[in-house]
């Protein structure tokens, strides 16, 4: 059921879901030797890979400083040469995840196959020299990634930075004198602006340019455990728009496409990152390869959904992370979260939208069961140490 302030995306009951790549043929063939270089986490469900590069040249982001309101599609021409403007700033992502694949002779001793399967996104370059902002989700866990201009030719693209929770990622091309979007301010939206989204729908017809308007601000969305506030509009996004821009009709970017309705009785949602939420996690994965400035725990954890093998349905630690709050408060793997400062803790979503409410400094007190138990552990959050899926 959609509410009116409060939406869950959810792939299984199928009313709203997140607007992943658009997924090409799985091909079946056989790799010999494939080395990857992997940080994964213990997070049960929210692992992820991250690449880090510091970035140590002299890169522009170029953002309008001016607050005035947005323009209108006053004419079918205006439209046009916003289109125009802007059209070459959203590029075509498309990736090759690597998967295991058991079958019949790895039961003998044989290798298992691997089994390369292609996906395809959207992305906007955000600087001349070739930073490219996108979503986390179009990029995750790929093994290759490529980068289409709209004047045809192809760059392998170095993941830079990538964040699980707000759904963002930096990827870079070596290209120089690029047009990169103008960047805009989203917090001066108003509902009914009209706006612009550009991308790859169904991965194969880059540029795409559809219309319409602001339908709703600052909507909650749940997106795969992760409570967001995007931007809703009904400018036709499908798959493989995501990580696309959506403008205002000052051709500013406003916003990063990650979110789409589907369903018969559906039509008309769809959602964006707003783009200062999204350029403000660019620029520390741009100069740091992850998110610095958001208050964790220093935990990777695990969310049981229902009871198992004498462990209760919650939100368990699976390990705290030396040098966080967690692991100086002496917080231990099994550990069952169930309260933080007297809010109750069921699921992964709840503890990452208390977490929210804090900053880095801050002490809170987490109330845990360990070994059937309950006590009271005061911690002091901290930035993220390693990768950005911890909590």
């Amino acid at each position: 059921m959609i509410e009116n302030e409060n939406i869950t995306i959810d792939g299984e009951t199928g009313q709203v879901i997140n607007n992943k790549p658009t997924k090409k043929d799985k091909k079946s063939r056989p790799v010999l030797l494939v080395i990857l270089c992997l940080i994964i986490s213990l997070a049960g469900g929210f692992a992820g890979g991250y690449i880090a590069t510091k970035n140590t040249t002299q890169t522009v982001i170029y953002k309008n400083e001016s607050t005035n309101t947005n323009a209108s599609f006053d004419d079918p021409a205006s439209l046009q040469n916003i289109i125009a403007s802007v059209k070459d700033s959203v590029v075509e992502i498309n990736t090759e995840v690597i998967t295991e694949s058991s079958n019949y002779f790895s039961f003998f001793g044989f290798p298992s196959q691997q089994i390369i399967e292609e996906g395809a996104g959207s992305g906007v370059i955000i600087s001349e020299d070739g930073y490219i902002i996108t979503n986390n989700h179009v990029i995750e866990d790929a093994s290759t990634i490529n980068v289409r201009l709209t004047d045809g030719n192809v760059y392998p693209a170095t993941l830079i930075g990538t964040d699980s929770k707000s759904d963002i990622a930096v990827i870079k091309i070596e290209a120089e004198n690029l047009n990169p979007a103008i960047i805009g301010d989203s917090d001066h939206l108003l509902v009914g602006d009209d706006v612009i989204a550009i991308g790859n729908p169904l991965g194969s017809l880059g540029g795409t340019a559809t219309d319409g308007i602001i339908s709703a601000l600052n909507r909650q969305v749940t997106v795969e455990n992760e409570v967001m506030n995007l931007i809703q509009t009904n400018a036709a996004i499908n798959q493989g728009n995501s990580g696309g821009g959506l403008f205002n009709a000052n051709g500013e970017l406003i916003g990063i496409v990650n979110a789409k309705s589907y369903g018969t009785s559906i039509e008309g949602l769809g959602f964006a990152i707003p783009i200062n939420d999204a350029i403000d996690v660019a620029q520390q994965l741009m100069e740091s390869g992850h998110v610095t400035n958001r208050a964790t725990l220093g935990v990777y954890i695990t969310e049981l959904a229902q009871d198992t093998n004498g462990y209760k349905a919650g939100v368990y630690v699976t390990e705290t992370i030396e040098g966080g709050g967690a692991y100086a408060a002496g917080l231990q793997p099994y550990d069952r979260i169930i309260a933080l400062n007297d809010v109750e803790i069921t699921t992964y979503t709840d503890l990452s939208t208390a977490l929210d409410e804090y900053n880095v400094g801050d002490t809170i007190t987490l109330t845990i069961v360990r070994e059937g138990r309950q006590m009271d552990v005061e911690i002091t959050l901290t930035q993220p140490l390693e990768t950005t899926n911890q909590q």
